[in-house]
């Protein structure tokens, strides 16, 4: 989960930057227009550079430390005492400027993605119950509503976006309606939110109307409560006040349309690629799943994540980090540790312990990923029973990954198949 949703607080520190330490002198770059071109090459030359924790400038030449060694990230998230959340203790502030272009990652916010502590549990805890408490069969029925609507939109012209049309679609309207929003008001705030998320000229404009629109949902829920996902905060015994409802569902909502939409295409990729999945593009559904956790390892879409801050100086994979360091967790570089290889060809059919939704107090909450599977499987799933001749319409090579090394996903993934009459807007 990412959170630059909710409003910025102004942070001050009292301790000025820490000058570079000696493995910062030969760090790497870790931004420009070339760092996302080939992202295993890159995680491999830091593994042999630096080891599991790499030191790296972010952009403006920023220091910070790359956890990309397995049991070094699984080490940082178990253990928030030492490795924490709440970004105001970063040693660099005076260095961060207005226009940071990382600045959504790392200014704080009153949500649950910086909170602490028993603080951080009370509200983790209310989202977890507040998702827990969706029905699995009516959330399965949501999500086919959802995808079916989005096919039927396009079925009749025997060619599609998969991204832009479809993917990338399908999260917002799902949380759209656990949010028990009127359908007249779910295209419009599907909109805002992939618009919130993109970097245009109206990204702010679009995240002000989620807020507002949320906001209204808060008040109203507040007198009327429902069976949905806002009213079951509001009432938690946690005491959840509306302005950390508002924040919390501003973060569930970001947390789940980028990393699950670019989940869904990735999958979609790689079905349509790989021959081994072939038997579900015939009408076999099991390899589906297999095809989602192969791309969580290999492919997975939160590439790395920011970030840890050093409560105290500590020694990490043979590096000294200072009090107040920024970590970089490398998920990706993580899923791909030679440490792991145990020489079993099939770990990514069934080994579910990628680093993909993070671990330990601070990873997505549970069921958090259990919800996004179900959205991400019956995305997949739906399409290829109502389009199951469906294949690429352009060769891979064309295929165009998104210039960044936080988020993997497809500019667009073109695609044709035998148009179904009476389909279509």
């Amino acid at each position: 989960m990412n959170d630059s949703a909710g409003t910025r607080t102004n942070v001050t520190t009292t301790t000025g930057s820490v000058p570079y330490s000696p493995d910062h002198v030969h760090a790497m770059r870790f931004y420009g227009p070339d760092i996302a071109r080939d992202p295993v090459s890159l995680y491999e030359e830091m593994r042999r550079r630096f080891g599991p924790v790499a030191p790296i400038l972010l952009d403006g030449d920023v220091p910070a430390w790359f956890v990309l060694g397995y049991r070094e990230l699984h080490h940082v998230t178990g253990h928030p005492e030492w490795f924490a959340r709440d970004c105001r203790r970063w040693n660099q502030w005076d260095r961060i400027g207005e226009d940071w272009p990382l600045l959504p990652y790392v200014m704080w916010t009153p949500s649950v993605m910086f909170a602490e502590g028993a603080d951080h549990r009370r509200r983790a805890g209310a989202i977890g119950d507040a998702l827990d408490a969706v029905d699995r069969a009516d959330l399965h029925a949501v999500c086919n509503q959802v995808a079916d609507g989005l096919i039927d939109r396009f079925a009749g012209d025997g060619e599609a976006d998969l991204v832009s049309q479809y993917a990338h679609q399908i999260p917002a309207g799902v949380i759209a309606r656990l949010y028990g929003l009127p359908a007249q008001e779910v295209p419009d705030m599907v909109r805002d939110n992939l618009t919130s998320l993109d970097v245009t000229a109206d990204a702010a404009g679009a995240h002000q109307r989620l807020q507002e629109r949320m906001r209204r949902i808060v008040a109203q829920r507040r007198v009327h409560p429902r069976k949905d996902v806002p009213s079951r905060l509001l009432t938690h015994p946690a005491g959840l006040t509306d302005e950390e409802v508002l924040m919390d569902l501003l973060v569930i909502m970001s947390a789940a349309q980028a990393p699950t939409g670019n989940w869904i295409g990735n999958t979609l990729r790689l079905m349509l690629l790989d021959d081994d999945f072939s038997l579900t593009l015939q009408g076999g559904r099991s390899s589906a799943d297999e095809a989602l956790n192969e791309v969580l390892w290999k492919n997975t879409p939160t590439q790395n994540f920011i970030g840890r801050w050093a409560v105290q100086a500590c020694d990490l994979g043979g590096r000294r980090i200072q009090q107040g360091d920024l970590l970089v967790m490398g998920m990706a570089a993580a899923n791909a540790d030679p440490r792991l290889n145990t020489g079993d060809l099939s770990i990514h059919a069934s080994n579910r312990a990628q680093m993909s939704f993070g671990h330990g107090e601070h990873g997505c909450p549970f069921p958090a990923p259990r919800v996004a599977e179900v959205i991400a499987r019956t995305a997949v799933e739906t399409l290829l029973d109502r389009l199951p001749d469906v294949r690429m319409a352009v060769p891979p090579e064309q295929l165009r990954w998104r210039p960044s090394v936080w988020m993997r996903g497809l500019f667009d993934l073109p695609a044709r198949f035998s148009p179904i009459i009476g389909s279509g807007r």
